[in-house]
């Protein structure tokens, strides 16, 4: 039998464990993990523009094509989904708009498993083994992290019901293994990513960062090329 400090030493391991899955569902599924922002105007691309766009939302898109237009439109890239920046009116009788919005594509099962290349773009160059198998971990490993939290929640409450303390050590075990797989996303996430830019390197205009804890804003120089992005793209709210 437990006196009343374990058994209220439980309930709040149990209300901390759900908070801390819920919070970490919702760090996994931002589309905020890594930024692009142009830190100038680029040249006028109203005709190269179309295609990037068709290509951006295509399911066929590979990944030189996608990367591209992230780095035109102030894109950004999540584990789930990629998005650009584009006016959120644009007709063809009219001039970019500057109220801009933000349209998200989400990665498809087959993308989250697809080859990544040793170049870009070029499917005869090989298969990058570190970049794909690093692709594949960052996808797989949400969900483990996720089922060990709440697995391991589950069993606090079972502790609290039974009231013993040795479940809530299993607990504890749980929540330890998802903490090391929730590490090992984040690195693999980091590694791939530094990775990709070795093979396609930033355009000496754009900047690219790690999402942070700041306002979500969007330079006035990403707005500029936000609006160009979307002299070819102004085709999708005609």
């Amino acid at each position: 039998m437990m006196d009343n400090r374990f058994a209220t030493a439980l309930v709040i391991a149990c209300v901390l464990s759900l908070i801390s899955t819920i919070y970490m569902a919702a760090s996994i599924g931002t589309d905020f993990w890594y930024e692009y922002h142009t830190l100038s105007p680029a040249e006028n691309i109203s005709e190269t523009g179309r295609s990037i766009w068709e290509e951006f939302v295509s399911e066929e898109a590979d990944e030189k094509t996608y990367t591209d237009a992230l780095f035109r439109c102030n894109g950004t890239v999540g584990l789930w989904r990629r998005c650009i920046t584009v006016p959120k009116n644009s007709h063809w009788y009219s001039p970019p708009d500057t109220d801009m919005t933000t349209n998200c594509i989400s990665f498809s099962l087959s993308d989250q498993f697809m080859e990544k290349y040793i170049e870009p773009g070029n499917h005869n160059s090989g298969t990058d083994l570190n970049r794909t198998y690093l692709w594949r971990l960052q996808f797989l490993l949400p969900f483990v992290s996720l089922g060990l939290m709440c697995f391991g929640a589950l069993i606090g409450l079972c502790a609290c019901a039974c009231r013993s303390l040795y479940p809530a050590i299993a607990t504890g075990v749980l929540h330890f293994l998802a903490g090391l797989c929730t590490l090992g996303l984040v690195g693999c996430y980091v590694a791939g990513i530094e990775l990709l830019h070795k093979k396609l390197p930033l355009p000496d205009d754009v900047r690219g960062e790690f999402a942070d804890k700041r306002p979500r804003g969007r330079s006035s120089m990403g707005g500029m090329q936000a609006s160009k992005c979307a002299e070819g793209a102004h085709f999708m709210w005609e």
